[in-house]
């Protein structure tokens, strides 16, 4: 009885005492998993200014252009967000986060998490992922480099503005 009165005591201290992690951003990754769309609700004043607004509570202007940087450790599908882009998806219009893993990590934990494989190639310019959700919905993944970047970046893309 006294051993497991003390096991207990040592699993709750050492529970007590773990450093919290951050935990997956449900709106990042809704957003880039095209759950959500400002695209679809883009006409919804109400819930326009909820979104900007909690993207300004919890992001800042990045130093990197338009880009916006977390203001404390966040991450999404268990990667570390090195930054967020509201409106875009490279050239194109959409939402999509820049994380810090490189294409090989990043693709395990978004393909995981969508439950399917994407389709993907490769090019001199870097290797590239996607996998249509719906009309004008594409969940993306991106990397330069080969793959052999440290970073890699993954969103919904809607459509290139013509």
């Amino acid at each position: 009885m006294k051993l497991t009165l003390t096991a207990t005591m040592i699993a709750l201290l050492c529970t007590w005492t773990a450093p919290a992690e951050a935990a997956d951003d449900a709106l990042l990754q809704r957003m880039s998993l095209c759950q959500d769309s400002w695209l679809d609700w883009k006409d919804d004043a109400a819930r326009v200014k909820r979104y900007v607004a909690e993207l300004e509570s919890r992001f800042t202007h990045g130093e990197r252009g338009a880009g916006l940087a977390p203001k404390s450790p966040t991450k999404a599908f268990g990667l570390p967000v090195a930054q967020v882009f509201p409106q875009s998806v490279g050239m194109a219009l959409g939402f999509s986060v820049m994380v810090n893993a490189d294409f090989a990590q990043a693709r395990r934990s978004l393909e995981s998490r969508l439950g399917r494989s994407m389709t993907c190639q490769n090019s001199e310019e870097g290797h590239g992922c996607e996998l249509k959700i719906g009309e004008e919905k594409t969940v993306v993944l991106m990397s330069d480099e080969n793959g052999k970047s440290r970073q890699t970046l993954l969103g919904c893309y809607y459509y290139y503005e013509k």
